[in-house]
């Protein structure tokens, strides 16, 4: 269904529309929101977010939260991304994406940390702290993205 009948027109309420990098952001944090209230499993969130990033339609976003509650009150829509977020907590739900992906990095970096020093314990001796390799670029990656306010480059 598009505006005036004109192809192209891109009317969200079509789900043959072609999604944006700003639909699938705006989908990718209302599942971590989801996540972080526990209404989805990590590995639902981990195969929800991998479908989302590859959605090339309005229509496959869609079926990715379609058994969600709509947050604060404000439907879900994949379109909305497109305008500025009406309340700060919209905007805050567009940041949402950073809780769940820090989380996930403190994880594996004190995973490694505790694997360095076991080792560092049996070999009675302090070896190269080479978890720094996956917590610096990781980590450099996050807060890039983080002070960007979540946005890719275009």
């Amino acid at each position: 269904m598009s505006v005036g009948g004109l192809p192209g027109s891109g009317d969200p309420r079509d789900p043959a529309v072609r999604a944006s990098d700003a639909d699938r952001e705006r989908v990718a944090g209302l599942l971590g929101e989801a996540h972080a209230a526990g209404r989805l499993t990590a590995e639902e969130f981990h195969e929800r977010i991998d479908a989302a990033y590859r959605a090339r339609t309005y229509g496959e976003l869609t079926e990715l939260t379609r058994d969600l509650p709509a947050t604060g009150g404000h439907a879900v829509t994949p379109g909305s991304a497109d305008r500025p977020p009406a309340t700060e907590q919209e905007g805050a739900l567009e940041r949402s994406w950073a809780r769940p992906a820090w989380a996930a990095w403190l994880a594996a970096v004190s995973v490694n940390v505790v694997i360095w020093a076991l080792v560092s314990v049996s070999a009675r001796d302090l070896v190269y702290f080479w978890p720094i390799w996956v917590a610096g670029p990781w980590g450099a990656v996050l807060l890039s993205r983080t002070l960007r306010g979540g946005r890719r480059r275009p």
